[in-house]
């Protein structure tokens, strides 16, 4: 399963989820269930912006974690 890491990324650059959330064009339900993984899918723009903002590469967005389900 994969976990995306906004969350751990925003704090190691002492940024907040609204400074991120100000950046994004949709709606704060759907950014909030994206950045909680709580959702199935991300488009590859928002995976792009997200690289932009938080200056890193996918890899970094992405933690490879183990199925609890």
């Amino acid at each position: 399963m994969l976990k995306l890491r906004v969350l751990d990324i925003l704090q190691q650059k002492k940024k907040t989820k609204y400074w991120l959330y100000i950046h994004f064009n949709m709606s704060y339900q759907n950014f909030n269930k994206m950045v909680n993984n709580e959702t199935k899918s991300i488009k590859y723009e928002n995976i792009e912006l997200l690289c932009e903002l938080l200056e890193c590469s996918p890899n970094d967005l992405f933690e490879k974690t183990e199925d609890t389900k």
